[in-house]
Protein backbone atom coordinates (compact mmCIF):
# COMPACT_ATOMS: atom_id res chain seq x y z
CA UNK A 1 0.00 0.00 0.00
CA UNK A 2 1.35 3.37 -0.81
CA UNK A 3 2.09 5.95 1.72
CA UNK A 4 0.29 8.78 2.29
CA UNK A 5 1.27 12.06 2.80
CA UNK A 6 0.44 13.69 5.86
CA UNK A 7 -1.94 15.84 4.69
CA UNK A 8 -3.82 12.88 3.54
CA UNK A 9 -3.64 11.42 6.80
CA UNK A 10 -4.83 14.39 8.98
CA UNK A 11 -7.73 14.29 6.19
CA UNK A 12 -8.82 10.91 6.95
CA UNK A 13 -8.51 12.39 10.39
CA UNK A 14 -10.77 15.39 9.30
CA UNK A 15 -8.15 18.06 10.96
CA UNK A 16 -5.98 19.55 8.29
CA UNK A 17 -4.93 22.00 10.66
CA UNK A 18 -2.72 24.14 9.40
CA UNK A 19 -1.05 21.74 7.05
CA UNK A 20 0.12 23.65 3.69
CA UNK A 21 -1.11 22.64 0.45
CA UNK A 22 1.82 20.30 -1.28
CA UNK A 23 2.60 19.50 -5.12
CA UNK A 24 1.96 15.88 -4.28
CA UNK A 25 -1.95 17.32 -3.13
CA UNK A 26 -2.56 19.51 -6.46
CA UNK A 27 -0.86 16.23 -8.36
CA UNK A 28 -3.61 13.79 -7.10
CA UNK A 29 -6.58 16.75 -7.49
CA UNK A 30 -5.61 17.20 -10.79
CA UNK A 31 -5.18 13.74 -11.90
CA UNK A 32 -1.38 14.36 -13.25
CA UNK A 33 1.99 13.20 -11.98
CA UNK A 34 3.70 15.69 -9.19
CA UNK A 35 6.64 16.37 -11.97
CA UNK A 36 3.86 17.77 -14.32
CA UNK A 37 2.88 20.25 -11.81
CA UNK A 38 6.55 21.73 -11.03
CA UNK A 39 7.13 21.87 -14.95
CA UNK A 40 3.47 23.22 -15.16
CA UNK A 41 4.35 26.03 -12.79
CA UNK A 42 8.21 26.56 -13.58
CA UNK A 43 9.05 25.26 -16.89
CA UNK A 44 5.78 25.43 -18.48
CA UNK A 45 7.32 25.12 -22.26
CA UNK A 46 7.44 21.44 -21.47
CA UNK A 47 4.09 21.12 -20.67
CA UNK A 48 1.06 21.35 -23.23
CA UNK A 49 -0.75 25.04 -23.35
CA UNK A 50 -4.01 22.50 -21.73
CA UNK A 51 -2.21 20.81 -19.15
CA UNK A 52 -0.70 23.79 -17.60
CA UNK A 53 -3.92 25.35 -17.84
CA UNK A 54 -5.50 23.17 -15.91
CA UNK A 55 -2.70 22.41 -13.36
CA UNK A 56 -2.73 26.21 -12.62
CA UNK A 57 -6.93 25.86 -12.06
CA UNK A 58 -6.25 23.34 -9.69
CA UNK A 59 -3.03 25.36 -8.12
CA UNK A 60 -5.94 28.45 -7.56
CA UNK A 61 -8.75 26.52 -6.31
CA UNK A 62 -6.07 24.89 -3.72
CA UNK A 63 -4.31 27.94 -3.03
CA UNK A 64 -1.11 26.46 -3.42
CA UNK A 65 2.23 28.22 -3.18
CA UNK A 66 5.08 26.58 -4.80
CA UNK A 67 8.57 26.61 -2.63
CA UNK A 68 10.54 27.92 -5.84
CA UNK A 69 13.76 28.15 -3.96
CA UNK A 70 13.27 24.30 -2.69
CA UNK A 71 13.03 23.77 -6.49
CA UNK A 72 15.84 25.95 -7.21
CA UNK A 73 18.10 24.11 -4.85
CA UNK A 74 17.37 20.90 -6.65
CA UNK A 75 17.84 21.74 -10.15
CA UNK A 76 20.48 25.05 -9.53
CA UNK A 77 17.68 27.37 -10.76
CA UNK A 78 15.42 29.54 -9.30
CA UNK A 79 13.67 30.83 -12.41
CA UNK A 80 13.73 33.90 -11.01
CA UNK A 81 15.36 37.11 -12.84
CA UNK A 82 15.86 40.62 -10.76
CA UNK A 83 15.98 43.67 -12.80
CA UNK A 84 17.34 46.97 -11.42
CA UNK A 85 15.78 50.46 -12.05
CA UNK A 86 17.19 54.17 -11.38
CA UNK A 87 13.13 54.50 -10.59
CA UNK A 88 9.22 53.15 -11.48
CA UNK A 89 8.36 56.58 -11.04
CA UNK A 90 9.33 57.55 -14.44
CA UNK A 91 7.70 55.86 -17.36
CA UNK A 92 10.64 55.88 -19.75
CA UNK A 93 11.88 52.69 -18.45
CA UNK A 94 8.30 50.85 -18.52
CA UNK A 95 8.00 49.99 -21.72
CA UNK A 96 11.55 47.98 -21.50
CA UNK A 97 11.07 46.25 -18.13
CA UNK A 98 7.70 45.22 -19.73
CA UNK A 99 8.96 43.46 -22.73
CA UNK A 100 11.64 41.62 -20.76
CA UNK A 101 8.34 40.50 -18.30
CA UNK A 102 6.61 39.21 -21.26
CA UNK A 103 9.10 37.30 -22.97
CA UNK A 104 10.52 35.77 -19.67
CA UNK A 105 7.24 35.09 -18.60
CA UNK A 106 6.98 33.19 -21.86
CA UNK A 107 9.67 30.83 -21.02
CA UNK A 108 8.86 30.15 -17.42
CA UNK A 109 10.99 32.71 -15.61
CA UNK A 110 9.67 35.42 -12.71
CA UNK A 111 10.88 38.92 -12.52
CA UNK A 112 11.85 41.34 -9.53
CA UNK A 113 12.06 44.66 -10.07
CA UNK A 114 14.11 47.14 -7.81
CA UNK A 115 14.68 50.82 -7.54
CA UNK A 116 18.16 51.83 -7.32
CA UNK A 117 17.21 55.82 -7.06
CA UNK A 118 20.40 56.48 -9.44
CA UNK A 119 22.22 55.85 -6.71
CA UNK A 120 25.16 53.60 -7.52
CA UNK A 121 25.70 52.69 -3.75
CA UNK A 122 21.64 51.68 -3.55
CA UNK A 123 22.13 49.72 -6.53
CA UNK A 124 25.30 47.70 -4.81
CA UNK A 125 22.46 47.32 -2.03
CA UNK A 126 20.13 45.85 -3.66
CA UNK A 127 22.44 43.26 -5.37
CA UNK A 128 23.64 42.23 -2.29
CA UNK A 129 20.11 41.46 -1.52
CA UNK A 130 19.13 39.62 -5.11
CA UNK A 131 22.35 37.33 -4.87
CA UNK A 132 21.14 36.31 -1.83
CA UNK A 133 17.82 34.84 -3.50
CA UNK A 134 20.01 32.85 -6.28
CA UNK A 135 18.67 34.40 -9.84
CA UNK A 136 19.07 33.04 -12.75
CA UNK A 137 20.11 36.21 -14.37
CA UNK A 138 20.09 40.13 -13.47
CA UNK A 139 19.28 43.32 -15.59
CA UNK A 140 21.18 46.20 -14.68
CA UNK A 141 20.26 49.72 -16.10
CA UNK A 142 23.48 51.63 -17.77
CA UNK A 143 27.07 51.26 -16.75
CA UNK A 144 27.76 53.12 -14.26
CA UNK A 145 28.73 50.60 -10.81
CA UNK A 146 30.72 50.55 -8.01
CA UNK A 147 33.49 48.12 -7.37
CA UNK A 148 32.22 46.46 -4.73
CA UNK A 149 29.04 45.67 -7.51
CA UNK A 150 31.48 44.75 -9.93
CA UNK A 151 33.62 42.20 -7.53
CA UNK A 152 30.14 40.56 -6.46
CA UNK A 153 28.69 40.18 -9.98
CA UNK A 154 32.03 38.73 -11.06
CA UNK A 155 31.88 36.30 -8.27
CA UNK A 156 28.25 35.17 -8.91
CA UNK A 157 28.96 33.78 -12.17
CA UNK A 158 25.38 34.26 -13.25
CA UNK A 159 24.39 35.84 -16.70
CA UNK A 160 24.55 39.51 -16.67
CA UNK A 161 22.78 42.37 -19.18
CA UNK A 162 23.84 46.21 -18.80
CA UNK A 163 20.09 47.62 -20.36
CA UNK A 164 20.27 51.35 -21.87
CA UNK A 165 23.78 51.72 -22.53
CA UNK A 166 26.60 50.46 -24.37
CA UNK A 167 30.50 51.12 -23.17
CA UNK A 168 34.11 49.63 -23.72
CA UNK A 169 33.76 48.10 -20.30
CA UNK A 170 31.32 45.58 -19.86
CA UNK A 171 30.18 43.24 -17.11
CA UNK A 172 28.86 40.81 -19.54
CA UNK A 173 26.31 41.33 -21.68
CA UNK A 174 25.12 45.01 -23.04
CA UNK A 175 22.36 45.60 -25.22
CA UNK A 176 21.12 49.24 -25.34
CA UNK A 177 22.45 52.45 -27.68
CA UNK A 178 25.08 54.86 -27.59
CA UNK A 179 23.89 58.37 -25.50
CA UNK A 180 26.68 60.31 -27.44
CA UNK A 181 25.57 59.50 -30.87
CA UNK A 182 21.87 60.53 -29.41
CA UNK A 183 23.30 63.85 -28.76
CA UNK A 184 25.47 64.62 -31.63
CA UNK A 185 22.88 63.15 -34.31
CA UNK A 186 19.87 65.39 -32.27
CA UNK A 187 22.64 67.95 -32.96
CA UNK A 188 23.42 67.51 -36.54
CA UNK A 189 19.62 67.10 -37.57
CA UNK A 190 18.15 70.57 -36.07
CA UNK A 191 20.86 72.12 -37.30
CA UNK A 192 20.42 71.13 -40.61
CA UNK A 193 16.60 72.64 -40.03
CA UNK A 194 18.54 76.50 -39.40
CA UNK A 195 17.81 76.10 -35.05
CA UNK A 196 21.13 78.26 -34.29
CA UNK A 197 19.79 79.41 -30.12
CA UNK A 198 20.20 76.26 -28.29
CA UNK A 199 19.34 75.17 -24.76
CA UNK A 200 19.80 72.14 -22.94
CA UNK A 201 17.31 71.33 -19.77
CA UNK A 202 18.17 68.25 -17.81
CA UNK A 203 18.63 66.38 -14.53
CA UNK A 204 21.70 65.01 -12.89
CA UNK A 205 21.68 61.53 -13.87
CA UNK A 206 25.03 60.41 -15.94
CA UNK A 207 23.06 59.42 -19.22
CA UNK A 208 20.90 62.48 -19.43
CA UNK A 209 24.36 64.13 -18.71
CA UNK A 210 26.23 62.51 -21.36
CA UNK A 211 23.80 62.86 -23.90
CA UNK A 212 23.82 66.89 -23.30
CA UNK A 213 27.71 66.72 -23.50
CA UNK A 214 27.73 65.48 -26.38
CA UNK A 215 24.73 67.98 -27.89
CA UNK A 216 27.17 70.79 -26.78
CA UNK A 217 30.31 69.21 -28.17
CA UNK A 218 29.12 68.73 -31.50
CA UNK A 219 26.88 72.17 -31.74
CA UNK A 220 29.99 73.90 -31.02
CA UNK A 221 32.09 71.97 -33.70
CA UNK A 222 29.44 72.85 -35.78
CA UNK A 223 30.03 76.36 -34.83
CA UNK A 224 27.26 76.93 -32.46
CA UNK A 225 28.23 78.30 -28.94
CA UNK A 226 27.21 79.39 -25.88
CA UNK A 227 24.50 76.71 -25.50
CA UNK A 228 22.59 77.66 -22.94
CA UNK A 229 22.49 74.94 -19.80
CA UNK A 230 19.88 74.26 -17.11
CA UNK A 231 21.12 71.20 -14.92
CA UNK A 232 18.69 70.19 -11.86
CA UNK A 233 18.30 68.04 -9.39
CA UNK A 234 16.52 64.27 -9.61
CA UNK A 235 13.79 63.06 -10.41
CA UNK A 236 13.02 63.87 -13.50
CA UNK A 237 9.50 65.77 -13.25
CA UNK A 238 7.09 68.27 -14.77
CA UNK A 239 8.23 70.90 -12.33
CA UNK A 240 12.11 70.40 -13.86
CA UNK A 241 11.20 71.74 -17.50
CA UNK A 242 9.30 74.42 -15.79
CA UNK A 243 11.81 75.23 -14.12
CA UNK A 244 14.54 75.21 -15.86
CA UNK A 245 12.92 76.67 -18.76
CA UNK A 246 11.73 79.87 -16.45
CA UNK A 247 15.63 79.98 -15.19
CA UNK A 248 16.64 80.43 -18.43
CA UNK A 249 13.80 82.68 -19.56
CA UNK A 250 14.21 85.22 -16.61
CA UNK A 251 18.10 85.51 -17.31
CA UNK A 252 17.33 86.61 -20.60
CA UNK A 253 17.81 83.97 -22.74
CA UNK A 254 15.59 83.68 -25.92
CA UNK A 255 16.62 79.86 -27.19
CA UNK A 256 14.65 78.83 -30.20
CA UNK A 257 15.47 74.77 -29.94
CA UNK A 258 15.61 73.39 -26.42
CA UNK A 259 16.95 69.94 -26.08
CA UNK A 260 15.07 68.16 -22.95
CA UNK A 261 17.09 65.06 -20.96
CA UNK A 262 14.01 63.40 -21.18
CA UNK A 263 10.07 63.33 -22.30
CA UNK A 264 8.88 64.15 -18.97
CA UNK A 265 10.92 67.06 -18.18
CA UNK A 266 10.07 68.63 -21.96
CA UNK A 267 6.44 68.22 -20.88
CA UNK A 268 7.34 70.88 -18.02
CA UNK A 269 8.39 73.15 -20.69
CA UNK A 270 5.39 72.95 -23.18
CA UNK A 271 3.40 73.63 -20.15
CA UNK A 272 6.16 76.66 -18.85
CA UNK A 273 5.93 78.16 -22.29
CA UNK A 274 2.16 77.84 -22.96
CA UNK A 275 1.85 79.69 -19.26
CA UNK A 276 4.40 82.33 -20.31
CA UNK A 277 2.73 82.80 -24.12
CA UNK A 278 5.18 81.60 -25.84
CA UNK A 279 4.28 79.73 -29.21
CA UNK A 280 5.57 76.21 -29.95
CA UNK A 281 7.20 75.85 -31.99
CA UNK A 282 6.91 79.27 -33.75
CA UNK A 283 8.87 80.55 -30.73
CA UNK A 284 10.37 78.20 -29.24
CA UNK A 285 11.05 74.44 -30.28
CA UNK A 286 10.65 71.37 -28.14
CA UNK A 287 12.81 67.80 -28.25
CA UNK A 288 12.38 65.09 -25.31
CA UNK A 289 14.13 61.85 -25.23
CA UNK A 290 11.54 58.57 -24.64
CA UNK A 291 9.32 58.27 -26.89
CA UNK A 292 6.47 58.32 -24.22
CA UNK A 293 2.53 58.11 -24.56
CA UNK A 294 1.92 61.16 -22.48
CA UNK A 295 4.24 63.10 -25.29
CA UNK A 296 2.46 61.61 -28.11
CA UNK A 297 -0.82 63.19 -26.68
CA UNK A 298 0.77 66.56 -25.69
CA UNK A 299 -0.70 69.90 -27.10
CA UNK A 300 1.24 69.93 -29.59
CA UNK A 301 2.50 66.63 -29.69
CA UNK A 302 5.78 65.82 -28.15
CA UNK A 303 9.12 65.58 -30.50
CA UNK A 304 11.03 63.19 -29.38
CA UNK A 305 13.84 60.41 -29.58
CA UNK A 306 12.58 56.88 -29.64
CA UNK A 307 14.86 54.24 -28.06
CA UNK A 308 13.06 51.43 -29.66
CA UNK A 309 12.62 50.38 -25.99
CA UNK A 310 10.50 47.14 -26.79
CA UNK A 311 12.87 46.10 -29.02
CA UNK A 312 15.44 46.59 -26.16
CA UNK A 313 13.41 44.38 -23.34
CA UNK A 314 13.08 41.64 -26.23
CA UNK A 315 16.86 41.55 -26.80
CA UNK A 316 17.70 41.91 -23.15
CA UNK A 317 15.41 38.91 -22.41
CA UNK A 318 16.68 37.19 -25.61
CA UNK A 319 20.50 37.18 -24.17
CA UNK A 320 19.62 35.96 -21.15
CA UNK A 321 17.80 32.68 -22.48
CA UNK A 322 20.44 32.00 -24.65
CA UNK A 323 22.53 31.94 -22.27
CA UNK A 324 20.01 29.70 -19.56
CA UNK A 325 20.40 27.62 -22.31
CA UNK A 326 24.12 26.74 -22.35
CA UNK A 327 24.43 28.84 -25.97
CA UNK A 328 26.45 32.05 -26.07
CA UNK A 329 25.46 35.61 -26.92
CA UNK A 330 26.38 38.58 -28.08
CA UNK A 331 28.37 40.57 -25.75
CA UNK A 332 27.02 44.01 -27.16
CA UNK A 333 23.67 44.44 -29.25
CA UNK A 334 22.98 47.99 -30.38
CA UNK A 335 19.18 48.52 -30.67
CA UNK A 336 19.58 52.54 -32.22
CA UNK A 337 17.80 55.00 -31.93
CA UNK A 338 15.26 57.28 -33.92
CA UNK A 339 14.52 61.26 -34.12
CA UNK A 340 10.58 61.11 -33.87
CA UNK A 341 8.94 64.14 -35.18
CA UNK A 342 5.72 65.77 -34.27
CA UNK A 343 4.18 69.17 -33.66
CA UNK A 344 6.67 70.96 -31.19
CA UNK A 345 9.72 70.59 -33.64
CA UNK A 346 7.15 71.54 -37.00
CA UNK A 347 8.89 74.28 -38.58
CA UNK A 348 6.58 75.87 -41.77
Amino acid sequence: MARKSRRELAKDRGDLGDLPVTVKDVALRAGVSPITVSRAIQRPELVSDATRAHVLEVVRAMGYVPNLMAGGLATSKSRLVAIVLPTIANSIYASVVQAIMDRLAEAGYHTLVGPSGYIPEQEEALLAAILGRRPDGIVLTGTFHTQASRERLASAGIPVVEAWDLSDNGLDMQVGFSHEQVGATVAEHFFAKGYRRWAVIGVNDPRALRRCKAVIGRLAELGVNNVAVQTLPLPATWEVGRKGLANLLDAGEKPDFIFCSSDTVALGVLAEASTRGLNVPGDLAVLGFGDTLNGQFADPALSTVSVNATEMGHQVAEALLRRFDGQSAEPRVDTGFTIVERGSTART
